[in-house]
């Protein structure tokens, strides 16, 4: 991998993990459900999918479920398999519905946090034992819409302008 783009996906990893750690001091969802954030760390690897490649996604997904879990959440903790979950599953079937559907960024974005949603609930499912967990399902699934929306535009919006910047140099 050359110096530049692997210093970049460092630095977008970095700020995934940032992201992260930010999102769990916003008081909109924490709280009111278990487990149900706005994702703010999916506009940088949906960025990262979109502007780089699917094995670049997965490879900063994966790194910054590790690095949160070891800075919050305890390695193979719960929380951190419900995320690893989540995130394997949404990564995959957002490139999927890259190569092959018509789909924006938003569009991706929604398919995006409605499999990471999807994921964890499987994860739950299958450690706690019980499919109780999937009356969830459709809580998590209802606000995978918006937030799908909001990171997606802000995605968008990203690339946009980065495309400007890169352009300039």
């Amino acid at each position: 991998m050359e110096t530049k783009k692997f210093t970049r996906l460092s630095l977008l990893l970095a700020l995934s993990v940032v992201l992260n750690l930010i999102e769990v001091i916003i008081p909109i969802f924490n709280g009111v459900i278990p487990g149900l954030k706005l994702g703010l760390a999916n506009i940088v690897i949906l960025f990262v999918l979109m502007t780089y490649s699917f094995k670049d996604a997965l490879y900063v997904s994966i790194l910054r479920v590790f690095l949160v879990g070891i800075l919050r959440t305890g390695l193979f903790s719960m929380p951190f398999l419900f995320s690893l979950g989540g995130a394997i599953l949404s990564i995959i079937m957002m490139s999927i519905s890259k190569k092959i559907t018509k789909l924006s960024v938003v569009g991706i974005s929604i398919v995006g946090s409605f499999f990471h949603s999807l994921g964890q609930i499987l994860v739950a499912c299958l450690i706690i034992g019980t499919k109780a967990m999937m009356y969830y399902l459709p809580l998590f699934l209802l606000f995978s819409i918006p937030t799908g929306i909001i990171t997606g535009l802000i995605t968008k919006e990203l690339i946009k302008n980065l495309k400007t910047i890169d352009s300039n140099y």
